[in-house]
Order: structure tokens, then sequence, then C-alpha cells
């Protein structure tokens, strides 16, 4: 049985992943409310592989060993590093202090096809935007879960989600409003065929 994997990102309506740096937006852009940060935790009860690229594993592990009191961090945070994680990636050296990593070199798509034959529970990949729309792009994403904050960060935001993406139809397979006010999509991708 092949595992399904699903790329897991935050994004503000007009389409960023995050903001500048000096933007005073505060995390999730300030937006956060109980209900979202219970259902993210919720989302990380059942055992998953985290699969990084590694500009996003090097953030993540950033803060997670930043020596914050784990009781600051969001308990989804605390769960997330937890999980056994694979990074996909050509200069990272070592696992950055994460429990259970291991670091793969060479073709995403030929690993990604790999742990989806052999792995016995679903992949999650947060954010790694670059390699989730290559990923996409040979048909090895099964989920894209968008959480959508009710922000336009024009002037501020930066790392737009699916620049430079291929074109896809979406067919939405769950919805849900969080706190009242922020979206979380989640969508089966098609590759629309070149003409």
């Amino acid at each position: 049985m092949t595992a399904v994997y699903t790329w897991d990102v935050f994004a503000t309506l007009d389409g960023y992943g995050s903001y500048a740096e000096g933007a005073d937006w505060g995390g999730y852009w300030s937006r956060q409310g109980p209900e979202l940060l219970a259902h993210r935790a919720a989302l990380f009860d059942t055992r998953q592989r985290m699969v990084f690229g590694a500009t996003t594993f090097r953030e993540t592990a950033a803060i997670m060993s930043s020596g914050i009191d784990p009781h600051a961090l969001d308990e989804w945070n605390v769960r997330t590093m937890r999980m056994p994680a694979t990074v996909i990636s050509s200069t990272l050296g070592d696992t950055l202090g994460w429990p259970d990593a291991t670091i793969v070199s060479g073709d995403a798509a030929d690993i990604v096809t790999r742990l989806k034959q052999e792995s016995d529970v679903p992949l999650r990949s947060p954010a790694s935007l670059s390699l989730n729309r290559a990923l996409m792009a040979a048909g090895l994403v099964d989920r894209v879960q968008v959480t959508i904050f009710p922000v336009v960060s024009g002037r501020t935001g930066t790392s737009p989600v699916f620049a430079g993406a291929a074109d896809f139809d979406l067919e939405l397979l769950e919805s849900r409003t969080l706190d009242g006010h922020i979206q979380e999509l989640v969508y089966r991708p098609t590759l629309r065929p070149a003409r």
C-alpha cells in the first residue's frame, strides 16, 4: 500500500508563506486562536513521517533546539519534533538535534517515491516550498493542506507558496473554519496537461 503524502502549508490570503524580517506580524500573522492550536495538535496525535527540504528543516530545528522551554511552544510543534523525519538535502551534514531524523541526498522524486512505497505511516511535509512544488509536478503529492490566515501581506509578504508551480486542478476534499476566521482547505491536486 502506498503512503499518503500531504503537503501542509500556511499562507496569507494573497498567497505568501512568510513575511519580511522586521515586519511586525507575529507568529501565525497574529491570527491564531485556541481552535487552530487544538486542531493542529490533533493532526499530530497519530504517527506520521515528516519530510523536509533543507531550508525548512534548518528553520524548524533551530526553533525546536533553541533552548526555548517546551511549555512555551505550541503543542503541535512539540509533537512534530517527536515524529521521525526524512530530510532531503545535499548540503546538510547532521540532523541539528532532531531526535529521529535521517538526511537523504539524491533526486527528491526518487526519494519520495521510495518513501511512499516503504512507509507504513502517512507522510507530511510542512512548508518546504520548492521541494513540494517539484513533487507536485511529479505527481507525488496526494493532498495539499493550505491553512489560510485572514491577512494580506502585499508589502511585507515573502515566499509566495505557489510561485513557479505548474498548473493544477484542485479537488476540494475537506474544508473547515477555525477560530471563526482561519480557513483550512485540503485538496487533491491533478497536474493540467501542457498545451
